[in-house]
């Protein structure tokens, strides 16, 4: 492997995640290390907060923070999401200037490359990047579009060098390196935005050879993650106490975008704008309950939909964890409100994502043409990875295949290391 480049700093790998970031390099001796971003955390929330008291700008844990504080400013959350959408070239108002999300996403590169720039003591100027193997679900023009995005950004920020691999090859680069013996893994990476599976011979025998094409025997994806997972729960357990499946005096449900996309993190600022408003305050005679829109025009005026998000994927992690039914606090929302969430819940809201994903898998292992028609482990990574429910349907499709959880947020950061030769 070479690991010194004319920076004398050698191969930088960045993932870029929807729901969170990292970053590794190669050490003289080869081996990927994972910088610390902020303090000791080893990965960083992909969130950018924008201060409007004092006009600073704020990243990761900080920027969820202050936004959870109440400091007045806008949070910016899946970012990655955008690429390959026509919104990441509109234009938004921070802090009374109008800003493209496509800046905004140069702007959280930035700092990575700055901190990285900061442990190593030199500016990086060659990078691995990770991407999803779809960015855009059956769009080759979108999905070409996104990558050349990231591309533009990365060279924005310093980056001379910039190359890609896919996310669960770089996952399985990554343990290979724990390996003893030659194994056939189905890597199941489950982001923020996506599931990406591939089917790869790994082993100490191979790990030296510089081309690895023919051990990868296929690769699938599906644009569904996490975010998606916290849609569904929104939907199903906190955006009924705002209308969402109300029957009002026509007879008829209340319009539903509102709550669509109140339930999608990179769309919830877009419901502060006056005309969404407006368009929200004019909903009021679809309901029968005056109180539910009055909730609801609470959350849009006090802008509370990321707080919503936020609580929902921390109910969520609590009910896969503890295997128990959990509760959520809105009395920001209202004096005493409350939402409840069930593993009854999770398996029956998420039960149709779970079951496209895991027709994705299934899809990359025949693709395979695997000789006993399964792989010899299931290596997991990417946070959403360790949701239990989604464990539960992997494993009831490949029977007696042991799944392996692997570095859930540092994986494929370290394994885009050893993918440059």
């Amino acid at each position: 492997m070479t690991v010194a480049t004319q920076d004398g700093i050698g191969t930088l790998g960045i993932d870029f995640g929807t729901s969170n970031s990292a970053i590794a390099w190669a050490s003289p001796q080869g081996k990927a290390q994972l910088i610390p971003l902020e303090s000791e955390a080893l990965a960083m929330p992909t969130a950018v907060f924008y201060n409007a008291e004092d006009n600073s700008t704020h990243f990761g844990r900080e920027a969820i923070t202050h936004y959870l504080e109440g400091t007045e400013g806008r949070l910016m959350r899946s970012l990655k999401s955008l690429l390959g959408s026509p919104l990441l070239m509109e234009t938004t108002l921070i802090n009374n200037q109008l800003v493209s999300f496509s800046d905004i996403i140069t702007t959280y590169l930035a700092t990575l490359r700055e901190r990285a720039t900061r442990h190593l003591g030199k500016a990086p100027t060659r990078v691995v990047m990770g991407r999803p193997v779809h960015f855009v679900d059956d769009d080759a023009a979108r999905d070409a579009q996104a990558e050349a995005s990231l591309r533009q950004a990365a060279e924005a920020v310093g980056f001379k060098d910039i190359t890609f691999q896919f996310e669960p090859i770089a996952a399985a680069l990554d343990y290979e390196q724990r390996l003893t013996h030659e194994t056939t893994v189905l890597v199941a990476d489950i982001g923020g935005g996506t599931s990406d599976f591939t089917v790869v011979r790994l082993g100490p025998e191979r790990m030296h050879q510089a081309n690895r094409a023919n051990d990868v025997l296929a690769t699938t994806g599906v644009h569904i993650g996490g975010t998606d997972f916290d849609q569904k729960l929104s939907l199903g357990q906190l955006m009924p106490l705002l209308g969402y499946g109300h029957i009002g005096p026509q007879n008829r449900e209340v319009p539903n975008r509102v709550f669509f996309d109140l339930s999608t993190w990179h769309l919830i600022n877009w419901q502060y704008q006056p005309k969404a408003m407006a368009q929200a305050k004019a909903l009021q005679v679809n309901y029968s309950e005056a109180r539910l829109h009055d909730r609801l025009m609470r959350v849009l005026t006090e802008r509370h939909g990321h707080h919503m998000a936020h609580d929902v994927e921390q109910a969520k992690i609590r009910c896969s964890h503890t295997d128990h039914d959990t509760h959520i606090n809105l009395s920001y929302v209202e004096a005493g409100l409350t939402a409840s969430l069930s593993t009854t819940d999770l398996h029956t809201h998420l039960a149709q994502l779970l079951a496209t994903t895991v027709a994705c898998a299934r899809e990359c292992v025949q693709r395979a043409g695997l000789k006993h028609g399964k792989p010899d482990a299931i290596y997991l990574t990417g946070g959403s990875s360790a949701l239990r429910t989604f464990q539960q349907a992997l494993q009831a499709e490949f029977e007696a295949v042991p799944l392996v959880e692997g570095d859930l947020f540092g994986g494929v950061a370290s394994g885009l290391v050893y993918s440059r030769h």
